[in-house]
């Protein structure tokens, strides 16, 4: 997720165009840049870091037309030179980028063929470059002729020193919004920037291209054919913008996981099957021992992954809380591979624990959020979960990612070793459909009711089985940490075994139930615990009526392969967290004592 802007018109100082943009740095924060038409020529300026350091660098200047950009790195460390505007060889074309371009190399190569030089190790400089291939005089038509190349996800602003009247967009995957004021017309990646200027906005579909000059605008689908776009009339001041109308950013990033989750899918989904490119050095089929370092909801989307492969190969797989597993005396030889699981990238018990293990010859793969984050640059390989910056402290989106990658990598080395079947298949397949399953639960499914009955409670115990088990994890720990409800998570089985005594009217159960292997466990463990006079909650799959007679209320999800209820059910205990804690009057975005990043032990 990255954040673009751009104004077109009449005058206007490009210190503007920087205020403008700082309203969209939540979408990304490693660096910022800024192209503006003046004199003939474009000028680029760029900045590693925060908006405030570009803006350092900026002097009063006034242009027809300028983009911005501010970026969350997926191709490329987060640099001066990585930094959007991306310029062509002339130095004409100038354009800024949202999204994943998947076929970037191979278009990169093919441009190097035809003489083209390239600056940066980015997806996005391919774009510039194929407009000038293109270019005839025509910056409308170059474009469309380019997003016909491209594979992936993409929102474009594109610019050209000899018409500084004119901005050409285009969007696949990745949204732009148009604004019309009465000197400019404003391109950006929500309404944030634009409401200022006026509240009256359209938003581009799917294959929508646009052309912005003299004060009107046109919008063509691919094909070149001129299309009408509704008019959508915002009513949000600038504060609400930012959160896109939500109360809180963790309710915003919880219904933004349908696009979170086709970025984690992009470039890794054949018709072969998963493909995880970053691996393919790694010898996957002879291994033979998998360790699992992380923290936190980092450890319960391992512990996913471990039941998940656990189930059809004969590999020995361990899972480690980071903290514990940096004063184990680790074992690894090269059959071993470590696999170092931080959203952030700077996790400090995670980092630790990749030293050690590389000190020891391990081959170390990282999956993380964030570009050039130290254990990106610490590991051999990096496979990027590309959630988008996430700025409520709970997990949300970066969980249903790690879900994601973690089910990816599980099905690449069950294929390395020659194991796929009709289940896997069905994994995969539902791994596909999953962004439009995500849209349609969120859009379905209403807990309010249900939060505000519990949220008095000052006792939660969440049960699963299986690979259920790290659901139950997971909900414990998002009730915890934003309602700071005393909310404890334990597999079912182990009920009897001491945790049972707590269970009376006052402390509910929240059980994890699909239909599935262990099903009959874990109703029985639901009945031992409405004996003890507990209130049940149950999440389980649409069309089972089955435990109607004996929970006091249920959550449907849609039905799902087994292994995919971890996935399926996140958003729903992610809600009902978050339910609980607005009713009681919390910031879900800043729980107390915590910090998006645990930078120190």
């Amino acid at each position: 997720m990255c954040g673009i802007v751009g104004i077109v018109g009449t005058e206007f100082n490009v210190g503007e165009l920087i205020d403008d943009l700082q309203k969209l740095e939540y979408r990304g924060y490693d660096s910022a840049g800024i192209a503006y038409i003046c004199d003939g020529t474009i000028s680029v300026t760029k900045s590693l870091g925060r908006i405030k350091n570009l803006r350092e660098k900026i002097k009063p200047v006034r242009s027809l037309a300028g983009i911005a950009h501010t970026r969350w790195a997926t191709h490329g460390a987060p640099n001066d030179i990585n930094a959007h505007p991306h310029t062509d060889c002339t130095g004409k074309i100038a354009l800024v980028h949202n999204g994943i371009i998947e076929n970037y190399v191979e278009l990169r190569e093919f441009l190097k063929s035809r003489g083209h030089e390239f600056k940066s190790e980015t997806d996005t400089e391919v774009i510039a470059h194929l407009i000038e291939e293109h270019f005839d005089g025509d910056l409308y038509k170059a474009v469309l002729m380019t997003v016909k190349k491209l594979k992936g996800a993409y929102a474009i602003a594109v610019m050209h020193a000899d018409f500084p009247n004119l901005l050409v967009a285009a969007r696949k995957g990745s949204p732009l919004v148009i604004g019309k004021a009465p000197d400019r017309l404003i391109l950006a990646s929500d309404v944030t920037p634009i409401i200022k200027y006026t509240k009256d906005v359209v938003f581009l579909e799917e294959g929508d291209l646009a052309i912005l000059k003299d004060g009107e605008f046109k919008i063509t689908d691919s094909n070149g054919n001129l299309v009408l776009r509704k008019i959508y009339h915002i009513d949000w001041d600038e504060a609400a913008a930012e959160k896109s109308g939500y109360k809180h950013f963790m309710i915003k990033e919880i219904y933004e996981e349908p696009e979170a989750i086709e970025s984690a899918l992009v470039g890794r989904v054949t018709l072969d099957g998963p493909v995880l490119h970053e691996l393919k050095e790694f010898d996957l089929e002879n291994v033979e021992k998998i360790k699992l370092v992380a923290c936190g909801t980092s450890y319960h989307a391992a512990l996913v992954f471990k039941y998940f492969v656990e189930k059809y190969a004969n590999i020995d797989i361990e899972v480690d809380v980071a903290s514990e597993f940096r004063y184990r005396n680790i074992y690894v030889d090269d059959k071993t591979l470590v696999v170092a699981i931080s959203q952030s990238g700077e996790t400090a018990d995670t980092l630790e624990s990749v030293r050690i293990v590389k000190k020891k010859g391990a081959k170390v793969v990282a999956i993380s959020n964030v570009v050039g984050s130290t254990i990106t640059r610490e590991s051999d390989v990096t496979v990027y979960m590309n959630a988008g910056p996430e700025i409520g402290v709970a997990a949300t989106k970066t969980y249903v990612n790690q879900l994601v990658v973690l089910y990816l990598l599980g099905m690449e080395i069950l294929k390395k070793k020659g194991i796929w079947n009709e289940d896997l298949e069905n994994d995969f397949e539902f791994l596909k459909r999953s962004p439009n399953l995500f849209r349609k639960l969120l859009e379905d499914f209403k807990i309010d009711e249900l939060a505000s009955y519990y949220k008095n409670y000052n006792h939660f115990m969440y049960i699963g089985r299986g690979i259920n088990h790290p659901t139950a994890l997971e909900g414990a720990l998002k009730l915890k940490e934003i309602s700071y409800i005393n909310a404890t998570a334990y597999p079912a089985g182990e009920l009897k075994h001491g945790p049972i005594a707590l269970l009376d009217p006052k402390f509910p159960v929240f059980a994890i139930a699909p239909q599935g292997y262990l099903y009959e466990k874990i109703k029985s463990n639901i009945e031992e615990s409405k004996a003890r006079k507990a209130r049940i909650i149950a999440i389980t799959n649409e069309g089972n009526e089955d435990l109607l007679k004996i929970v006091d209320d249920i959550i449907y999800v849609p039905k799902a392969p087994d292994d995919m209820y971890p996935l399926i059910m996140s958003p729903v205990i992610q809600m009902f967290a978050y339910l609980i804690a607005d009713m009681r009057g919390y910031d879900p975005d800043k729980p107390r004592n915590l910090a998006k990043s645990v930078t120190v032990e």
